[in-house]
C-alpha cells in the first residue's frame, strides 16, 4: 500500500461521524433558519393568545349573566383551536420543505441512518410546539381571565385550568408530529397540510352525520376531537372523551402514522 493510499484510508477512518446530538442540532438549525418558521410561530402566539383574550372580552358579560348556557372554562383556551393550524404548518414544513428543495438528500447523505433524522425532527418539532403551545395558552389565560375577573367569574390557575395550559402544549406537539408523519408519507407541502386540516376540521365534523352509535364512536376518536377535553377546562362537547383518555387515543393514532412514515422512509428513495 502506498503512503498516499494509507493516508487517505486513515483520513476516512479518522473523520468524525455524525452523532445523534449533531443530527438534533442540525434539525434545530434547519427549522429556525427559514423565515416561514418565525412567521408561523409568531402567528401561533398571536392567534392563540389574542383570540382567547378577544373572545373572553366579548363574552365575559354574557357568561356572568343568568342567560349563559356555557362555562367560562370553555372560552379560556378558545384561541388554541385556531392556533392548531399553525402547528400543522410547522410540523409539515419541517419535512416537506426539504423535499421541495432537495435538501433531504443532503440530510440523508450526512446521516445515512434515516431513522435518526426522523427522530431528531420529531424531537425538535414536538419540543418547540410543546413549549410554545403552553406559553401561548398561558398568555391567553392572563389576557382572557382579566376580563372574566372584572365580571366576577375569573378562573384560578389550578386543577383543570392548569391542566388545559400544558395540555394545549401537549396537543399541539402531537398535532405537529402527526403533520410531520403525513409530510413524510406524501412529500408535498400543500397535500400534507390539506390532508391534516381536512381531517381535523372537516372530516372530524362530518362524521357526526353518521347515524347511531357508530357515528358517535368515530366522532369521539377523530384526531381533532379525541383530545379536545385536554385543551379546555370545560369542553364544548359534554360527550367528548376524557382528557387523558382522549390524548391516549390521539397518541395511538399519531404513533400508527409515524410507524408507517418511518417504514416508508426506510424503504423508498429520497
Amino acid at each position: 500500500m502506498s503512503a498516499q493510499t494509507l493516508a487517505g484510508t486513515l483520513t476516512r477512518q479518522d473523520a468524525p461521524r455524525a452523532t445523534f446530538g449533531h443530527t438534533l442540532r442540525a434539525e434545530w438549525i434547519k427549522l429556525w433558519s427559514v423565515r416561514s418558521t418565525w412567521w408561523t410561530m409568531t402567528a401561533l402566539v398571536v392567534l392563540g393568545a389574542g383570540l382567547t383574550t378577544l373572545i373572553c372580552l366579548g363574552n365575559a358579560e354574557w357568561l356572568a349573566s343568568s342567560e349563559a348556557d356555557e362555562s367560562a372554562g370553555s372560552f379560556i383556551t378558545w384561541g388554541m383551536m385556531i392556533a392548531q393550524v399553525c402547528a400543522v404548518i410547522v410540523g409539515t414544513l419541517a419535512v416537506t420543505s426539504e423535499y421541495g428543495t432537495g435538501m433531504i438528500r443532503t440530510s440523508f447523505a450526512a446521516v445515512p441512518h434515516r431513522g435518526a433524522v426522523f427522530l431528531a425532527k420529531a424531537l425538535v418539532v414536538c419540543g418547540v410546539l410543546l413549549v410554545t403551545g403552553t406559553a401561548t395558552a398561558l398568555l391567553g389565560y392572563v389576557g382572557g381571565n382579566h376580563f372574566l375577573d372584572r365580571e366576577g367569574i375569573g378562573l384560578s390557575l389550578e386543577g383543570d385550568v392548569a391542566r388545559s395550559m400544558y395540555g394545549s402544549g401537549l396537543y399541539l406537539a402531537a398535532l405537529g408530529l402527526l403533520s410531520m408523519a403525513v409530510g413524510f408519507l406524501v412529500r408535498h407541502t400543500a397535500a400534507a397540510i390539506s390532508i391534516v386540516l381536512a381531517t381535523v376540521f372537516v372530516i372530524g365534523n362530518m362524521v357526526m352525520l353518521i347515524p347511531g352509535e357508530l357515528g358517535d364512536v368515530i366522532t369521539k376518536v377523530m384526531p381533532g376531537n379525541a383530545a379536545s377535553s385536554l385543551v379546555a377546562p370545560v369542553s364544548f362537547n359534554p360527550d367528548a372523551l376524557g382528557a387523558w383518555t382522549g390524548f391516549a387515543v390521539l397518541l395511538g393514532e399519531v404513533g400508527a402514522l409515524c410507524a408507517a412514515a418511518w417504514w416508508l422512509l426506510r424503504e423508498r428513495d429520497a
